[in-house]
Formats: structure tokens, sequence, C-alpha cells
């Protein structure tokens, strides 16, 4: 089959204003991180709470977010997406920016983690950033656009209110579900043993190329300037709490891999 590379774009959001409410919000991320929190192993609970201080994940699953304005840290922010050219087929990381992606990111954090030799400080940091960046790459458009900035600039009417379809799928439909992130990560689908393996099932490509479609569904359904409400959050409420148990289920499949020794490329 003829390669079709990916055109990536890296947008920082602190330039752009990208994402501004969050990617996932904090709820959502919150979410996700107590659903892995709850798939794993006693042997990556162990390494991850010492590492964390006795911290859980859902506590640290926003810090990706938090340092975004400190210019320290201004680097990472191409970290928290990858926006693909919707006529291409395939990633290829030596395409991909110098800056990095959000798939770079989550590879360079496992590679940290797997480091003997990389410093409790330096893991600390990118166990922080792993468990915000698989949240983002569940969250469908970041792996979105490049130029719409992940629907960023694609307006819409949420209820009354002026928004954009990134930020509705970010926050304001989990806002407008009003439950706390401990309430989403309960109620959440009671799935088989069988179907939580096949829901962890593959390599982060797959992930990827997964949300990726769902994003080019999203904006086949929806209109700059449109008027979205009730109907919007009954469609697509179920998604967002299916990807975000998703998710939790993918985030704690790397962790124990990684802390059982297993974790293989991605």
């Amino acid at each position: 089959m003829r390669r079709i590379f990916f055109a990536v774009t890296f947008i920082f959001a602190s330039s752009f204003g990208f994402a501004s409410e969050g990617d996932w919000g904090k709820t959502g991320h919150r979410a996700t991180a107590e659903i892995a929190e709850s798939h794993l192993t006693e042997k990556a609970k162990k390494a991850i709470n010492d590492l964390l201080d006795g911290y859980g994940l859902a506590f640290v699953a926003n810090y990706a977010d938090d340092i975004k304005s400190d210019p320290d840290y201004r680097k990472y922010g191409p970290w928290h997406y990858v926006n693909i050219d919707p006529e291409a087929e395939e990633y290829v990381v030596e395409e991909a920016s110098e800056k990095g992606d959000l798939v770079q990111a989550i590879r360079k954090c496992v590679q940290v983690l797997k480091d003997d030799n990389a410093s409790e400080e330096k893991k600390e940091f990118h166990l922080k950033m792993l468990v915000h960046f698989v949240g983002d790459l569940h969250q469908p458009f970041h792996t979105g656009h490049a130029e719409d900035k992940g629907g960023n600039d694609i307006q819409v009417r949420w209820f009354n209110d002026g928004s954009n379809i990134h930020r509705v799928w970010d926050s304001e439909m989990i806002n407008f579900y009003q439950m706390s992130y401990t309430e989403l990560a309960m109620n959440t689908k009671d799935l088989t043993k069988s179907e939580i393996k096949s829901i962890q099932k593959g390599k982060l490509l797959d992930w990827v190329y997964e949300s990726r479609a769902m994003a080019e569904d999203l904006y086949a359904g929806v209109e700059n300037g449109e008027k979205l409400g009730y109907s919007y959050m009954y469609e697509h409420m179920p998604t967002v709490l299916t990807q975000l148990q998703k998710g939790g289920l993918r985030l704690a499949k790397i962790l124990n891999d990684i802390y059982s020794g297993k974790e293989k490329d991605s």
C-alpha cells in the first residue's frame, strides 16, 4: 500500500488559546486516572505510590495542564496534541516535528519510567505527564485537524453560550453532566474481563488511529455556528463516558506493563 504520511502541526496552547478549558477538563482527566488506579496491579500500585509520595493518580492528572503557564515548561506544549491531515493514513515519527507531539510524548514518558538510570525526580515528572497524555489521547479532537486547531476554530453555541467544538468535548458536556470525577469513574460500563482485555489490546498507534477516526466522524456531524444542546448531549455523552473508561483502562495497562517489565515499544 502506498504510504501517506501524517502532516502534523504542533501548536502551543499558550500562543493560540488551544484547549483553554483544559484537555478533557479537570474532572474528565481525574476520572480517567481514577479508573486506571482501580485496575493497577499491586506491584504497579506500590511503585507509583512510592514515586508520588502517597498521592493518587487522580491528584496528579492535571499536572501537565497546570504547568502550561510556566515559561520553563512551555516546550511541552506540543506534547498534548497530534494534529492530523485528513488524507494521511499512517504516522511516521521521522516525519513528525522535532518539537514533539502526543505520540512522541507518551513514548518518551514510558521510556523514562522504564529507565533504571533515570532519577526519581525525572520519573515522577514523566509519570504525571503520562497520566495526562493518555487522557488527552482519548479526547478525539486531540487527534484533529491542524487548520482548525483540533476543532477550536469551529465555533458553536453550547445552549445559549458561545463555545467551540473542541471545548464542548473537553469540558462542556462533562460539566453539564454535573458529576464529580469519582462519580464519573464509578458510573462506567460493567465490563467483563474479556471486554477489558479487548479494550487494552493493541499498541499506542492503534489507539491514535481509533481516536482519529472518531474525530473525523465528529467533524462531519457539526457545522460552524451550529447550536448544540440536549440532543447533542443525548447522542454523544455515552461516547464521552466510554472514552474516559478506555483511557483509564489503557493507562492502567501501560503502567502495569512498565512495572512488570513487559512494556514493549509502541
